[in-house]
């Protein structure tokens, strides 16, 4: 039976995981088993991380739609623009 996998921290420690699952599965090493459950790991870590996200984009537009003019409409992000 596996083992219950304990939630990174934050989000930077659960990317790191991923990454680390990710260079294990493509080496192509790991016994089916073992591979098999790695990719679920990485599939909650995906998931946890996209959800982490989301939370933090809406906390943004919350932030910006409060900001000066709240009939503004909101911009998308360019790295560019300053």
């Amino acid at each position: 039976m596996p083992k219950k996998a304990v939630p990174p921290a934050n989000f930077e420690a659960a990317l790191g995981e991923l990454e680390q699952i990710v260079t294990r599965l493509e080496s192509g090493d790991l016994p089916l088993e073992e591979a098999l459950n790695e990719f679920e790991r990485g599939v909650q870590l995906a998931r946890q991380g996209q959800q982490t996200l989301q939370q933090a984009e809406q906390r943004v537009q919350i932030l910006l739609e409060n900001d000066n003019d709240p009939d503004a409409p909101l911009a998308p992000f360019t790295p560019d623009a300053e």
